[in-house]
């Protein structure tokens, strides 16, 4: 099994491509489609980077995984599988429908959007494991950024997503609709620091603190013993506080209406309206009344 990473400058998110290099077999984790917010136009230079690996090394890709309907930065799962790879599958963890049906709510979404997890192609669950062609892995809920987050186990590797980053930047924030900082610290301790201390850890996103170069990876052990936010000494009741006091601080993210929509639906565009347009919503908060 052979790893490669993708870095996007713009959302600092990192797109893995886990593969086999004697099959040839290969899983796409967290894919990015570029969007400008200001002209509100989508693009596919990550995209192309990623299928300039792909072709250059003849992979044969099985699963698109998400680790979550992410925030910040608009899925490319849907333009892989419907213009490049149409052999390969979406997953994404199956409480899906509870962000689904959250956010149909928020965006007042119409009667026909489905909450039912039927945008992806593959609805997986907690411990289940998934063969794709000679390589596998193990799905692990881990919950807390999302009710709906979850981590990908191929052999000593494991893939978080945003439960947890690099040491030097911690974990996840928890102010998201049903985020809940409780059930963060019962996945990293319960779920991640359980596992052997070898285990690879491949985080979803590294900010760069500090203006050091860009990481993605570390190890379970190195994230016992260093991660800022969450290690072995770190108890329940000081991450929840912790994060509450932090959460409040934090800005929205630069792309979170658009992100989460689109996210939401596998990545698909809203449908075209009468003109043959698609439009995204944004939920307007007014100004209370000066007193």
């Amino acid at each position: 099994m052979e790893i490669q990473h993708f870095f996007d400058n713009d959302t600092y998110t990192l797109t893995y491509v886990v593969f086999d290099a004697a099959s040839k077999d290969a899983v796409i984790i967290d894919p990015v489609l570029d969007f400008d917010p200001a002209s509100v136009k989508t693009s596919t230079q990550s995209i192309e980077n990623l299928l300039t690996f792909v072709r250059d090394h003849a992979l044969k890709v099985h699963y698109i995984l998400e680790t979550h309907a992410h925030a910040d930065h608009l899925s490319g799962a849907h333009e892989l599988v419907t213009k490049h790879l149409p052999h390969a599958k979406i997953g994404i963890g199956e409480r899906i429908t509870l962000v689904q049906e959250t956010f149909k709510k928020i965006f007042n979404f119409p009667a026909e959007f489905r909450t039912d997890g039927s945008q992806f192609h593959r609805l997986l669950k907690d411990d289940e494991m998934v063969r794709a062609g000679s390589l596998s892995f193990k799905v692990l809920f881990t919950p807390g950024h999302t009710p709906a987050c979850a981590s990908y186990l191929f052999g000593d590797a494991i893939f978080t997503g945003d439960a947890i980053f690099l040491p030097d930047y911690g974990t996840g924030r928890c102010d998201f609709p049903q985020g809940d900082a409780r059930s963060l610290y019962q996945s990293i301790v319960r779920r991640l620091y359980s596992l052997p201390e070898a285990t690879r850890v491949f985080v979803g996103h590294d900010y760069q603190p500090g203006g050091r170069k860009m990481q993605c990876e570390t190890t379970i052990a190195e994230s016992k013993q260093r991660n800022i936010q969450l290690n072995a000494a770190t108890t329940e009741e000081e991450f929840v506080q912790f994060r509450k006091v932090r959460d409040a601080t934090l800005s929205a993210p630069r792309l979170l209406y658009p992100s989460v929509q689109i996210n939401i639906a596998a990545g698909d565009l809203p449908p075209p309206e009468t003109n043959g347009q698609s439009y995204l919503k944004l939920p307007i908060t007014a100004a209370p009344p000066k007193k």
